[in-house]
């Protein structure tokens, strides 16, 4: 069972000022291999699953920005944490569809 949330919206700072998609869709690609359950939303993705591997996916995405030649980046994150009943998106979203 999902003990968490998290949601990332990541920001890299790109080579002369370039367009930010191509890492942005690089970083979401992380999410994707990474098998997790996910949304992609216009502002940030949230991931479903256990913390730890959460955050250590966020890990990954920054360090692929790095392979991407982005020297920093900036990542906001939300996390939500409930080991004891655990974490749904479509739990906490259900009443609004």
């Amino acid at each position: 069972m999902a003990n968490a949330l998290v949601s990332i919206q990541i920001i890299p700072r790109t080579k002369n000022g370039g367009d930010p998609i191509p890492y942005i869709d690089e970083a979401i690609s992380v999410i994707i291999n990474s098998g997790v359950k996910y949304q992609v939303n216009p502002l940030e993705t949230t991931m479903e699953g256990d913390l730890h591997e959460l955050l250590a996916i966020v890990e990954k995405m920054n360090e692929r920005m790095v392979e991407l030649g982005a020297p920093s980046i900036i990542s906001q994150i939300k996390v939500y944490f409930n080991p004891e009943e655990g974490a749904s998106m479509d739990q906490l979203t259900e009443k609004y569809r």
